[in-house]
């Protein structure tokens, strides 16, 4: 990874003032984030719904804005937790102006997009984080580094609908963390991409050299949740990581010691915040960078046109949809300049 530190211009002061696009759930979760934060000022909420802005903006006593002029211009970084679709235009006049930018995964719905933003952060010298909370979390546990003796790996991240992304595709909205961890793992890309089901419910394995294989399974029409990852060796005894308990049990847990006290366990996105705010201060990348979230698009996309395969193949040309949910559109999210 190259480090920023050499370009001057990017570092920033102490006091950041920080503007969050998009007061849903997970724009609200990054607005209370940023009032918490040490210096650190809440200066602008906007959102294409006026008084969905307001209201979060009043209840942490920050300005809300209905131009991006204004806004821009109150703010030194910005979130972007707006839908999926208009990631890549916003994200684009974010670091236009100037701004540091974290996008809420995935970094867009479209590789040149994605690629295009990671240009631009290196072209402007920003700081451009993407939410792949995940990562901190497997890291934190040493999953990821015992995975990556393993042979075989399966991820799981199921639940019930929650009414959320849904204008995209259960590859888009949660199997994209999986395919970031797995990225990690350091096989190398997939030789092969399996994938079938449909928009809101996706499983796909990736061969990779050697014959090691990724399995992936996300649903957002389940009846429970479940967010773990299994690995094993040569057919051995397997080993689990629980994401919603933190727990690591199981043949390669035994001889490793449980993290304990990481901050990334207890608040996975406060820590990831932190990180990002800490990088636009000392003026180095981000700890998952918008090239890291291109290139766990590219695998998604790559899942989707094998879904999209896989079913055309079978005559089920509606659940052949790529990227979202048959039907709808990508939608608009106001004027970007």
């Amino acid at each position: 990874m190259t480090s920023m530190t050499a370009q001057s211009s990017c570092a920033e002061p102490a006091h950041l003032r920080a503007g969050v696009i998009g007061a849903g759930v997970f724009g609200g979760h990054h607005a209370r984030k940023y009032a918490a934060a040490p210096a650190v000022t809440l200066s602008g909420v906007y959102d294409a719904d006026p008084a969905r802005a307001a209201a979060l903006a009043d209840a942490l006593g920050a300005p809300v804005f209905d131009d991006f002029s204004g806004f821009f211009g109150a703010v030194d970084v910005v979130t972007i937790a707006a839908p999926a679709a208009a990631h890549g235009s916003l994200a684009r006049a974010a670091l236009r102006a100037g701004k540091h930018v974290y996008i809420e995964k995935p970094v867009a719905t479209d590789a040149d997009d994605a690629h295009e933003i990671a240009a631009l952060a290196a072209a402007e010298a920003r700081v451009v984080q993407v939410g792949h909370q995940e990562r901190f979390v497997a890291e934190a546990v040493g999953a990821l580094a015992l995975a990556a003796d393993a042979d075989a790996v399966t991820f799981e991240r199921c639940g019930p609908p929650s009414g959320r992304c849904e204008e995209i595709s259960a590859a888009l909205d949660l199997m994209i963390h999986d395919l970031d961890l797995a990225r990690r793992l350091g096989w190398g890309g997939p030789e092969t991409v399996e994938a079938s089901g449909s928009a809101h419910e996706t499983t796909a394995r990736l061969t990779f050299a050697g014959g090691r294989t990724a399995t992936f399974v996300a649903s957002r029409r389940a009846l429970t949740q479940r967010r773990a990852m299994t690995f094993s060796r040569d057919g051995g005894p397997e080993t689990e990581f629980d994401f919603a308990s933190r727990r690591l049990v199981g043949a390669a847990a035994v001889a490793h010691e449980a993290a304990t006290g990481h901050p990334a366990l207890d608040d996975p996105l406060g820590y990831g915040v932190a990180q990002f705010l800490s990088a636009v201060r000392d003026g180095t990348d981000a700890p998952i960078t918008a090239a890291d979230g291109a290139g766990a698009l590219d695998w998604a996309l790559r899942v989707e046109a094998a879904r999209a395969q896989t079913q055309a193949a079978s005559g089920d040309a509606v659940a052949a949809g790529r990227g979202r949910p048959p039907g709808v559109k990508p939608a608009s999210y106001g004027a970007v300049a």
